[in-house]
Parts: C-alpha cells; sequence; structure tokens
C-alpha cells in the first residue's frame, strides 16, 4: 500500500507515557517527529532550535489507533456518512487509519469502486483508508468477486459483511484464493437460517419487547463453521464483532488446537447488554444483537486472555430517518469511532486489561491482521501517532459528535478519556 505524503513538520513530543507493544514498551519519555517519520524515541530527547515542543505530561501516547471495521458509506448513502464526515470523525477518535466495509452501493466487488473510494480518500486526507472488498459478486453469495483484480486495485481485506456467507463451500474456496493474493478474509459469523427475521438478543428481553430473537447459536454455529474451513484450508479467518460466550468457548478450542482464527469485538459488546434495548430504543440496536450479561463479562474475559486480540467498533452510521421509525423496521447499527477510546480505557481503569493490551487490540494487532503499516512506534517507522488523555471529562451530545449521523446509545453520557492530538504521517490532523 501507498504510505501516502509525508509531513516536513519537526516536533517533539515531551513527557507522555509511550505505550508501544511491538516494542514491548510501557515508560515516559519524549518523541520526536521529522520529516513525517519517527526520528527518536527516548526518556529524554534535548530540544534543537526550531522544533515545536508539544507538552504531554499526564498523556498516553500510542501507535495510530487502526479501525479495522468501519461503514463509511460512500459511495452510496452519503446522507448516511462520507468520507470527509466519517475521516473527521475517524481522526478526534485518534483512528490514524480505517479499514472500511463493501456493503456500499454498489458494493465494492470492482476494482472500479475500489479505486474509487482510495481516490476519495486521498482528497479528503485525514486517516489513511484501506478498502475491504466483496468476497461474493453482489454480497449474493454466490460466486466470488474478482479477488486478484480487487488487490491489485488496493484492497487489503475480503468480506461479505452485513450479510454472512451461507454457502460453505463458497467461504473455502474463499479462503483458498484469498491466500493466492494475500488477502485477510473478514467473516460475518451469523447462520442465517437461525437469525432470519430477528431484531434483539433472543431471551427475556426480545419476550418483553414481543419481537423475533435472535439466538446466540446463530453467531456460535458461524463461528465454528469458519473455524474448521480454516482448519482445512490452513488459512487465517477473522472473526467479526464476537457477541456471545459461546463463540468465545469456540475461539478458545480454536487457539488450544493451534487452528489458523483470530477475531475482534465492538466496545458496545463488553459496555451494553440486551436491556439497551428495552422501550423499543432503536439507537442499541446492532446486529448482532446487544447480548446478555453473561455473553458480556465473557467478550471482557476473552479481551483480557488475548482470544479475541482486537477492539474494532462497527461504525455503522444511520440517518433518523433508518432510525426513528417502528423498532423492526429501523437499521442495525450505531456510529463509534469517537467513543471506542474512552469505552476501551473504562477495561482500563477496572483491571481487565492494561495500558500496553490496550494499545495492542487497538492498534498493533490491526495493523498486523490487514497486512498494512502501522501499529509501531519504532524509529524510521511512518510517524502515525494518538496521543490520549485518559482523564479528559466530556459529554456525548450530538454537536460533539463529528460524524454526519449521531445514532448512539451513547449519546448524554460522560466519557473520561479523549484522544487530544491525532497524526499521520507526520502531518497533524487532530485538532485541526
Amino acid at each position: 500500500m501507498e504510505e501516502g505524503p509525508l509531513s516536513t513538520e519537526r516536533f517533539l513530543i515531551r513527557g507522555a507515557r509511550i505505550l508501544d507493544p511491538s516494542q514491548g514498551l510501557d515508560q515516559e519519555g519524549d518523541l520526536l517527529v521529522e520529516e513525517g517519520r519517527i526520528a527518536a524515541l527516548d526518556r529524554e530527547i534535548p530540544v534543537e532550535e526550531g522544533v515545536r515542543v508539544i507538552e504531554a505530561r499526564g498523556c498516553w501516547l500510542l501507535p495510530g489507533l487502526v479501525d479495522m471495521h468501519v461503514h463509511l458509506r460512500e459511495p452510496g448513502e452519503e446522507w448516511k456518512e462520507d468520507l470527509e464526515s466519517g475521516l473527521r470523525a475517524a481522526v478526534a477518535g485518534g483512528f490514524t487509519a480505517v479499514a472500511c466495509m463493501p456493503n456500499t452501493r454498489p458494493p465494492n466487488d470492482s476494482p472500479e469502486v475500489t479505486r474509487y473510494i482510495l481516490d476519495r480518500a486521498r482528497k479528503v486526507g485525514r486517516a489513511r483508508v484501506y478498502p475491504v472488498a466483496c468476497i461474493s459478486k453482489g454480497q449474493e453469495g454466490r460466486e466470488l468477486a474478482p479477488f486478484g483484480e480487487l488487490r491489485e486495485a488496493g484492497a487489503v481485506a475480503v468480506s461479505d459483511d452485513g450479510r454472512p456467507v451461507a454457502d460453505s463451500g463458497l467461504m473455502r474456496l474463499a479462503l483458498e484464493y484469498a491466500r493466492s493474493f494475500d488477502l485477510t478474509v473478514i467473516s460475518h459469523a451469523e447462520d442465517p437460517g437461525l437469525s432470519a427475521g430477528g431484531q434483539v438478543n433472543e431471551g427475556p428481553v426480545s419476550a418483553r419487547l414481543g419481537v423475533k430473537g435472535i439466538p446466540a447459536e446463530a453467531e456460535a454455529v458461524a463461528v465454528f463453521r469458519e473455524v474448521a474451513l480454516a482448519a482445512l484450508v490452513g488459512y487465517p479467518v477473522h472473526i467479526a464483532h464476537v457477541s456471545t460466550a459461546a463463540a468465545v468457548e469456540i475461539l478458545r478450542r480454536a487457539r488450544e488446537s493451534g487452528f489458523p482464527v483470530t477475531a475482534e469485538t465492538a466496545p458496545h459488546y463488553f459496555t451494553l447488554t440486551e436491556e439497551a434495548v428495552l422501550d423499543y430504543n432503536t439507537l442499541a440496536k446492532v446486529n448482532p444483537p446487544l447480548r446478555s450479561e453473561d455473553d458480556r463479562l465473557a467478550i471482557r474475559q476473552a479481551l483480557s486472555e488475548g482470544l479475541i486480540q482486537v477492539i474494532a467498533t462497527d461504525h455503522a452510521p444511520h440517518s433518523p430517518l433508518e432510525k426513528e421509525v417502528e423498532f423492526p423496521a429501523a437499521a442495525f447499527g450505531m456510529v463509534g469511532l469517537e467513543t471506542a477510546v474512552p469505552l476501551t480505557l473504562n477495561l482500563v481503569r477496572e483491571g481487565v486489561l492494561t495500558p500496553l493490551r490496550m494499545a495492542e487490540l487497538l492498534s498493533t494487532n490491526p495493523a498486523r491482521i490487514l497486512g498494512v503499516p502501522g501499529g509501531t512506534l519504532k524509529p524510521g517507522s511512518p510517524a502515525d501517532l494518538t496521543l490520549i488523555d485518559p482523564d479528559r471529562v466530556w459529554v456525548v451530545t450530538e454537536e460533539e459528535l463529528h460524524s454526519k449521523s449521531k445514532n448512539t446509545p451513547f449519546l448524554g453520557w460522560e466519557m473520561r478519556g479523549r484522544a487530544v492530538l491525532t497524526v499521520v504521517g507526520g502531518r497533524i490532523v487532530w485538532p485541526e
């Protein structure tokens, strides 16, 4: 992938707590940026004339955050989000790179759409954009998309996210072809025969609301299949948005067996439960649905153990047209780019994660799994950096959110922790 333009600005971030999993580094120190790259990292770096100094005592400096699961809605649904608004939300949330899912209109199943996304991203600037292309043409689950052409155009991964690949033979073929083109395969793990028509988690809440539920087994059955196929082919599969204790147990067995599988979850799955949709709250309607308290605790434990290697937002913007409707008609999804950092910091404060593990989950691991640059503060690397004030208190309001859509159940919540500086290629892109 292209690195993109590097800035000529020179600046020193001084006195931060530096967290870099790629070097096992957790220490206070300074970091110098020159010509778009990390020039030096040490406990103390002398200040030379002409170098801008950014005081960062009390803040955490991480490799630029990488969100490997976002929906930017362009092309085709720009009233919900476009690259301009989506990337502004990304850098405001501390993300220096995002991987955008292919369920656009038209879907990203052709090199023309992939190139369009990359061209638009270059014009917008701000964060790096890595397109995820479709597994199947039109996301219809019948015929593979042209993986080779998509890879050549700039796609880094394939997924039919938003729709599961129901045909096991096609999914096996996808893994085999992806290996030939070094593409990451991201699975929307859902058994459509079990989930069809479902609105929320199957259980007491679905019964109280009088709507069809989606059982945890809809996820577990699909995760088991993907693990089995990855073992058969001998090529990794990445499981998107894990939400259930049952799926976590399958991931545990896969690790014990040495099968090639990685997984992600989203902040709403370790923060909220199915009770958030009571009173028919469409802002909390997501797919997979918010689950039980036991599931939430299992997700937290899986993050602590490393069974789930990535925290991704599944940022899914929807306008009031899709959300302020009767519950069964409402779209699934919530925005998440700007709330991911404080919600993950809650796990650190509660002792579930160390600060270094947080950096691994939000930066180093997603970059590694996607096979893209980033996730490190090693001198010589492009200066993609995120500076976080872990104690910055703020309230989630529609005015505070930079996404074009405001669909989040966290509206009105007081958050603690926020990205205060985002740097891409040595260029300060946030604050603007």
